[in-house]
């Protein structure tokens, strides 16, 4: 059966170069590269050229400032708990109701742990207000945590204005860059951000890699104790064809990003747009103009996400329902109840999230059975409309 896969927001397919990239140091090249030996030590040069590639695509200053750790949740982790560490006097986070589980988890035990926590609210097209923002800062602040696009209706966060605010009082900003690296354009030289994550499996390279920046003249303190590697900042051993594929995966991503603002945007755009025009009671969550280029989160009134999803996988379709690390839980997507969007619409959401890979084929295929789907389940909704 045919698999169309618009779920790229969870996870992306490892990107063809990247496979070949990464197979010789699962097999031949397999030495460690704090070796002293050459066999182990001379892949150490795939590190750095693997470290360059992952700032130039975020427009760093130094590849020094790139950290490689196992993941996303790892990297947002490191940020927040070495930023209390370096500050151990401030016990105060700012952060928003819409954060991924990596970051908002972490602050609620964060609070049980002594630390007071703002969770700063935002209206129905998911955008933060800056005088909230800047209201909750006090001298007990130690940082603020905000991402910079959201994993489930791609609405990107006004982070300029968000490091204006930070630098100004004083303050670390980190932000969870994770949806956002590979998608739009990044010049770290020019934003004044301290800390910022990225996740490899989001940008076409494998699971179980992804890397921190961290500004030159940050302060920062191991999170993950151990050897010497990363600069010390970071032990354990290097997951080398990883770190390889990560490297190549960003190399692609830059050469790509003008495709994800045009192509892949118009793809998305025509699904939405005729998912939105062919299907009574439906509406667009999130921010119409301030999002990703390919990430698109419709609600369907008075129907289950799940019946969907089931139907739509029937078809060969893959699509989700919300933040892949929170699928597992029946609770209403926290991201759209914080937007106060209508219950009836909150069940029935659905993120289509493209890539690359995607065609013109694959959104012809989703806009000729969904329709029925959605048509189907109305007419045995018990919520349905009078």
């Amino acid at each position: 059966m045919r698999v169309v896969y618009v779920d790229n927001n969870a996870t992306t397919m490892v990107a063809p170069e990247v496979f070949e990239a990464m197979k010789p140091f699962l097999q031949g090249q397999y030495g460690n590269p704090s070796s002293m030996h050459a066999f182990g030590g001379r892949i150490h040069k795939n590190i750095d050229s693997a470290r360059e590639s992952v700032a130039d695509l975020l427009g760093a200053n130094d590849p020094q400032e790139i950290i490689f750790t196992s993941c996303g949740t790892e990297s947002d982790n490191t940020a927040i708990m070495s930023t209390l560490r370096s500050y151990p006097d401030k016990k105060h986070i700012i952060t928003t109701k819409v954060e991924h589980p990596a970051v908002l988890n972490l602050c609620k035990y964060l609070e049980t742990a002594g630390y007071r926590i703002t969770y700063l609210s935002v209206d129905n097209e998911g955008m933060i207000d800056l005088n909230e923002l800047k209201s909750s800062i006090d001298e007990d602040t130690a940082l603020i945590s905000i991402m910079y696009a959201n994993n489930e209706t791609g609405v990107i966060f006004p982070i300029e204005e968000i490091a204006e605010i930070a630098r100004a009082r004083k303050l670390i900003l980190h932000t969870d860059g994770v949806q956002a690296v590979g998608k739009i354009p990044f010049k770290l030289t020019e934003l004044p951000v301290d800390l910022l994550s990225i996740s490899g499996h989001k940008l076409h390279a494998p699971k179980g890699v992804g890397a921190l920046y961290v500004r030159k003249g940050t302060r920062f303190t191991p999170f993950l104790i151990g050897g010497h590697q990363e600069g010390g900042r970071r032990g354990g051993t290097e997951n080398i064809a990883s770190i390889v594929g990560l490297g190549v995966a960003c190399r692609l991503a830059k050469k790509t990003i003008k495709e994800e603002r045009t192509r892949i945007k118009n793809l998305r755009d025509r699904l939405e747009n005729t998912l939105l025009q062919h299907i009574p009671r439906t509406r667009l969550n999130g921010n119409k103009k301030n999002r990703l280029p390919n990430t698109s989160n419709i609600g369907f009134e008075f129907i289950e996400g799940e019946a969907i999803l089931l139907m739509l996988d029937e078809k060969g379709i893959a699509a989700s329902s919300g933040s892949a690390c929170t699928s597992g839980s029946l609770s209403p997507s926290h991201v759209l109840r914080a937007m106060g969007i209508p219950f009836t619409f909150v069940q029935g959401s659905i993120r289509f999230s493209l890539s690359r890979y995607n065609t013109a084929g694959d959104v012809d295929y989703i806009v000729k059975r969904l329709p029925p789907i959605i048509k189907r389940l109305r007419g045995i909704s018990p919520y349905r409309a009078s």
